[in-house]
């Protein structure tokens, strides 16, 4: 097999684990009502249908990029995705709602395997300086695979039930799986040296867990005396955490990740722009149906710039990171993020379609821009031996930054009218993305160097293209 189609393979898989996963997140909110009223369940528990999801992938996250680091990205790829499609048909089949939330956490399990194991396959399979244009393609099926679901999911649901709605990903996670078990694609040889750390894996995933926990309660809850007990849990754990990793003489995230300037920053951009965005979102979709009265359809449609957007900006912003360098282009998708905020606290009853677009478009161009930018410059500047451990540091970015937004915007809309309340929130949110916008003056100003020396550090072949 040749290198070029050694490297297309790896990029395939790569791709779509990643949309399996976002398909069948967008999917699963279509289906909870119809799940509800089948499994004869409460509220609360189809909510968990959701948080116990959450709760197991971002605890795990780092823990399973760094068990890639050490037995190799495609094979705890290939168990990651496996177990998501066997837990998938589980659900499918469940009998109630208690098993329906068991294996949604067991889907989490494979999920914090599989999403770092993406990253990690692909900073091994290119090198450094190619790594911007595997990555947007990647982030272009995510946006498309999130734009897809709810419509693909509508239409199960409404035609076959809700349970077919989690046998759609069963048969691509299937294929790719025993591809990934069957096909040996060369790997770099895995750092059996490498410590798992699991002291440390365990203070951070406690850490994570008690945040995530504290955060998800708030849309329905709003902050009580439990949220802050779970926030201080958290700052405690992530205190012990940092203490612990500091004095380990093998630590979960190696010192040169720790106190890399351009890895916080990389970290502190995802999570800003995440949150800005999907708390928007969170608002703006209440806006149209509440204050417009728009019905589902409608809203959707409006809102679709942005996923539109995201797909189209995520391969350009490849092409700009390689012109302009990473620093100006994540600052220029902040700014994005920052004015689609900013028109969206603008909103009331007499907001035009047309500007409604517009904003959803400023969104899902910044958001592509910075996603697919600050994680090739988090990836890149990680080695090949810890290219796992990156990607599960970008992945727990990815996941806590929304339940961050989304708590923040229900917290600032608490016990007020929406349509007087949504500004002064999306305010706040608009002001989350400028201070990512801050962050992004910390990044490299340039692609170059760094990248080159790690690329023929690598061996690599600069002329090897996707």
């Amino acid at each position: 097999m040749t290198p070029v189609a050694r490297r297309r393979l790896t990029l395939a898989g790569s791709i779509t684990g990643a949309a399996i996963v976002a398909l069948d997140g967008t999917v699963l909110t279509v289906a909870q009502p119809s799940m509800q009223r089948d499994l004869h369940a409460t509220f609360a528990q189809v909510q968990w249908t959701s948080t116990a999801y959450l709760i197991a992938v971002a605890g795990l996250l780092v823990l399973a990029g760094r068990l890639g680091d050490r037995y190799g990205h495609q094979r705890v790829f290939a168990v990651g995705v496996l177990g998501f499609a066997a837990s998938s048909a589980g659900i499918g089949l469940a009998p109630g709602v208690g098993w329906v939330i068991a294996l949604r956490a067991l889907q989490g399990v494979s999920g914090a395997l599989l999403q770092p194991a993406t990253l990690g396959m692909l900073r091994a399979a290119y090198p450094a300086d190619r790594l911007a244009l595997p990555i947007a393609l990647r982030t272009s099926a995510i946006g498309l695979a999130a734009a897809a679901g709810p419509v693909v999911g509508g239409a199960l649901t409404a035609h076959l039930g809700w349970r077919a709605v989690f046998f759609l990903t069963v048969a691509p996670a299937a294929a790719v799986g025993v591809a990934a078990l069957l096909v040996r694609l060369p790997q770099p040889p895995a750092d059996r040296a490498t410590g798992l750390d699991l002291p440390g894996a365990g203070l951070l995933a406690a850490a994570l867990v008690c945040l995530v926990h504290a955060l998800v309660g708030i849309p329905d809850r709003g902050p009580s005396s439990a949220t802050a007990l779970g926030l201080l849990a958290a700052a405690l754990l992530g205190a012990a955490f940092v203490r612990h990793e500091r004095r380990t003489a093998r630590p979960l995230l190696p010192p040169r990740m720790l106190g890399s300037a351009t890895v916080g920053s990389a970290l502190g951009v995802l999570l800003t722009a995440s949150a800005a965005i999907f708390g928007t979102l969170f608002l703006g979709t209440y806006y149209l149906q509440e204050v417009l009265v728009l019905d589902p359809l409608g809203s959707g449609l409006r809102a679709l710039p942005l996923a539109v957007a995201m797909v189209l900006a995520a391969p350009a912003s490849a092409v700009l990171m390689r012109r302009h360098g990473p620093r100006r282009t994540v600052v220029a998708g902040m700014l994005l993020v920052t004015l689609g905020a900013l028109v969206a606290s603008r909103f009331d009853q007499d907001s035009h379609t047309a500007v409604i677009c517009g904003c959803f478009l400023l969104l899902g161009t910044g958001f592509g821009t910075v996603m697919v930018t600050a994680t090739a410059v988090l990836v890149r500047d990680a080695s090949v031996a810890d290219a796992g451990v990156a990607g599960g540091l970008q992945q727990t970015a990815m996941n806590i930054g929304p339940v961050l937004g989304v708590a923040a915007a229900t917290t600032l809309t608490s016990g007020r009218p929406l349509a007087t309340a949504m500004g002064p929130a999306l305010l706040a949110l608009a002001a989350t993305a400028a201070v990512g916008a801050l962050l992004a003056l910390r990044l490299p100003a340039s692609s170059a160097g760094r990248a080159e020396e790690a690329a023929d550090a690598e061996g690599a072949a600069a002329a090897v293209e996707v």
